[in-house]
């Protein structure tokens, strides 16, 4: 911990000037980290420029809050390794060669790559060659994450293969950023030293989550009528447990029967699965679907609930994450089921969050019981967990991103 906080508390070089490429697989503004990231670095004077996916309903060039984006018309669809491996060629090929382009008119000072894949760092390699600093912005650990989603084992050959292309991938850029200590620890354990790796938490931008402190809700047996509102929102997939979700809510109503579910996120064949199911459970009132939802609009949505859910299947890459839904969750003063995981308790102790056993439909179904009927315990509770947030603002976070951007800029000159 003593290298971190001797980059934090280090004088900032100026970015004034300065131009930066970023490069996602995935939406912009609609992917949080990347837009958090680029909006600091544009605060900070640099001229940021955007490669990214399409978005239905998006224009394939647009400036936003003062940044140039670029959409590659493409789908992130989800399917068999072999539609990734090909989506993920096509996207890291066409990424290349327009900043390849770009870089003999009006050179790069930093490129900020964001994986899925690892491998999109080949798209900086002009740049890079021309002087440019790399930053590899590991979001997630990729031979994990497929793991989990393949359900493949750790000595297959596909996953020895990402590791390998995670090392070379590491090897390749300047600096490694990730999320949380889980990941730096596993990160520098297999690719690369430790000095190499810098935790950037995703940490809610308080532009938009504003700090609310939480209210004792009114017990819920003086309030029949009003709903008891379980919340989900981020992405549909199976590993995210959704459907314990539905599972645990058919257990709740059982003694809450005025409790519902509320889902926002993109709608996936999963998602479809899970909610015929809750039809087929009588649960076509009180499971809503609203879609998904821009960061500014999410705000709203949580202030209109009574808690958030985390209801994670078990799996090698559930055990290692921190979702930043977490932390959106008890900034907006909302308390938050979450299950028992490494990645997790990392920075939550047992009293600020309610935990629930990773995986497990009946403690999840009730602990969200004890929270509708324990609201003075359960705001004590979000209290610690707010308090937990603010050591890791994106205040603070921010401070030591445009610190690293800033090492590497006087680096390079």
């Amino acid at each position: 911990m003593a290298n971190h906080q001797e980059f934090q508390n280090t004088e900032v070089i100026s970015l004034k000037g300065k131009r930066m490429a970023v490069v996602s697989f995935s939406h912009f503004p609609g992917d949080p980290r990347p837009r958090r990231a680029a909006e600091a670095f544009a605060r900070a004077g640099m001229s940021i420029e955007v490669i990214c996916l399409m978005e239905e309903g998006s224009s394939k060039k647009e400036v936003f809050e003062g940044i140039h984006i670029d959409r590659i018309p493409m789908t992130h669809r989800r399917g068999s390794k072999i539609g990734y491996v090909l989506r993920y060629g096509l996207f890291i090929l066409i990424a290349l060669l327009k900043l390849a382009k770009r870089s003999f008119s009006q050179r790069y000072h930093i490129v900020h790559i964001h994986n899925m894949p690892d491998v999109l760092v080949l798209a900086a390699l002009v740049p890079k060659l021309l002087g440019a600093k790399v930053i590899l912005d590991l979001h997630d650990p990729m031979p994990e994450l497929m793991m989990a989603i393949f359900e493949l084992p750790k000595t297959s050959r596909a996953v020895k293969g990402m590791v390998v292309l995670e090392r070379w991938s590491i090897a390749t850029a300047d600096i490694v950023l990730t999320v949380n200590r889980t990941f730096e620890k596993l990160f520098s354990s297999r690719s690369c030293s430790a000095g190499k790796v810098r935790v950037i938490m995703n940490s809610p931008d308080d532009r938009i989550f504003k700090m609310i402190l939480p209210q004792m809700r009114n017990s819920r047996l003086d309030k029949k009528c009003t709903p008891f509102i379980i919340m989900y929102h981020g992405t549909l997939v199976e590993r995210n447990g959704i459907d314990l979700a539905v599972g645990a809510l058919v257990k709740v109503q059982k003694l809450i029967p005025e409790a519902e579910l509320r889902i926002y996120g993109q709608r996936t064949p999963f998602l479809d699965q899970v909610l015929q199911r809750a039809i087929e459970n009588g649960l076509e009132k009180s499971v809503y679907y609203f879609g998904p939802r821009r960061l500014e609009q999410l705000v709203h949505a949580i202030a209109d609930c009574d808690v958030g859910i985390i209801p994670n299947k078990r799996s090698i890459f559930t055990e290692l994450n921190t979702p930043v839904r977490i932390f959106e969750y008890l900034t907006l003063g909302k308390p938050v089921v979450a299950p028992r995981a490494p990645g997790i308790q990392e920075y939550f102790t047992d009293d600020s969050l309610v935990f629930f056993d990773l995986g497990n439909v009946e403690d999840l179904s009730r602990k969200l019981t004890w929270v509708a009927d324990h609201p003075k315990e359960v705001l004590e509770i979000t209290e610690r967990g707010q308090a937990i947030c603010s050591a890791y603002s994106w205040d603070k976070e921010k401070a030591k991103l445009l610190k690293v951007a800033g090492d590497l800029v006087c680096a390079r000159q």
